[in-house]
């Protein structure tokens, strides 16, 4: 058995070959199914986000590889020698370690970013619902949610702001405090101010207002945002009742003065006012910072804060790191664990076979017992076998991590005449051999 891992990502592949990959929600379920039916695929789900794809799998050792490159090569629309180029193969150790460093979001484009964390759970969701995951996945995504955790509140990896739309809304709650009374306006339409409005509600803002000089694509963004639509000319009259401004146009003047906002300012009784000006060249007049109450910060302050914490944040990294490799450890050692497995069966079974051999001669011989004393004979039989094995299966289990581990497991199913069942016990499914659902074995 090995975990594998194969998928691209941004630091891989360009965005026309990531694109190619993309898996619509939708279709998600119809991949997953066809991804676990793949020949020697046991356990298998898929990650897909805009800026990675990769197919997380349990295979047979040996096989099912090449079944996995060939099976995103196929959603890809592509020769599978053509997207290898952009591929990497993670095997067992290396699998885990990186979905926990993914998981903890010390892979993506932004280090630290909140979202990744969601895309994961997502992608084990679903790969429950289609019985994707079973005994090993369950153990690895239930393991790597609680290393992310661990990151996030053990270190300071995601306090920090490392995008400019985040840094904007950042400042705004130190200016501002508490936004869910507030009102923004976004001057402009694009890219930027969008991001910036979706930071804003994340954060409970009361009210959002959208003009831009092109008035239907305003009425789009302020549908998508539940915000209100203002026409161009209107918005200096609506200065007044707002708290933020976010303004990315592409003017080549400005179109915010400081004659504008300083009866603006007496109108609001001196309430603070926060300008974020994320054009280039700008729209807002630097002299509104002359202004009480008046705070404006421009592209080259935000980026300046972005990269402060992007300093700050790689502080964390080696802390991070530690805990991630803490996680590692401790699935690894639960995985080995399941070698001795069969063996504990193996003699179980042995043991069982012999007892009821001899309760069956026993009773042929006490012809006149009853119901009830066959059944307290019967008891009687299976406490001394458990009081028996209680002793062998705790050595056995004491094997996993040690030195001569391999060597004294086989020689214990020698001194038990276990070892006709070691072709049966490698031939199966789980790492040492037997089926997973002769296991009976839970995830925890």
């Amino acid at each position: 058995m090995e975990i594998v891992i194969i998928g691209l990502s941004h630091k891989t592949a360009p965005v026309e070959i990531r694109e190619k990959l993309s898996v619509p929600k939708g279709l998600l379920s119809d991949y997953l199914k066809q991804l676990v039916s793949l020949p020697g695929v046991q356990e298998g789900t898929i990650i897909s986000t805009c800026n990675r794809v990769e197919v997380i799998a349990v295979i047979n050792q040996g096989a099912g590889e090449q079944e996995l490159i060939n099976f995103l090569a196929i959603l890809a629309q592509l020769p599978a020698g053509e997207l290898e180029r952009y591929l990497y193969k993670l095997k067992n150790a290396e699998a885990v370690k990186h979905l926990f460093r993914v998981a903890s979001s010390l892979d993506s484009m932004i280090i630290g970013e909140p979202q990744i964390l969601g895309q994961v759970k997502e992608a084990y969701r679903l790969a429950v619902e289609n019985k994707g995951a079973k005994l090993i996945l369950n153990k690895l995504f239930h393991r790597a949610f609680f290393v992310a955790k661990r990151v996030r509140t053990e270190t300071k990896i995601a306090n920090q702001a490392v995008s400019v739309s985040y840094a904007a809304v950042e400042l705004a709650k130190k200016i501002m405090g508490d936004l869910k009374d507030k009102k923004a306006l976004l001057i402009g339409a694009g890219e930027m101010c969008e991001l910036a409005a979706k930071n804003l509600l994340s954060q409970g803002i009361k009210e959002i207002l959208v003009t831009n000089r092109t008035y239907a694509r305003a009425e789009e963004l302020a549908a998508e945002l539940h915000g209100r639509p203002l026409p161009f000319n209107e918005f200096p009259a609506q200065l007044k009742e707002v708290d933020i401004v976010i303004s990315s146009t592409g003017s080549s003047h400005y179109i915010v003065h400081k004659d504008q906002v300083q009866p603006v300012i007496r109108a609001r009784r001196h309430r603070p006012m926060f300008f974020i000006d994320i054009a280039v060249p700008r729209d807002i007049d630097p002299r509104l910072n002359e202004i009480d109450n008046i705070y404006v910060y421009d592209i080259d302050d935000l980026q300046n804060v972005v990269a402060e914490n992007k300093e700050e944040r790689k502080k964390e990294i080696a802390q991070a790191e530690n805990i991630i490799q803490q996680g590692q450890e401790s699935f690894q050692k639960w995985l080995k664990s399941l070698e001795v497995v069969p063996t504990i069966l193996d003699l179980r079974q042995r043991l069982e076979k012999v007892r009821q051999e001899e309760i069956s001669r026993t009773f042929s011989l006490l012809r006149n017992t009853s119901a009830e004393e066959r059944e307290i004979i019967d008891l009687l039989t299976q406490s001394i076998i458990n009081k028996i094995i209680h002793q062998p299966i705790a050595f056995l289990k004491s094997q996993n991590n040690q030195e001569q581990g391999k060597f004294n497991i086989e020689l214990f199913r020698k001194i038990f005449g276990l070892e006709e069942n070691n072709d049966r016990a490698v031939s199966q499914d789980t790492p040492s051999g037997h089926k997973r659902k002769s296991l009976g074995l839970k995830s925890s």
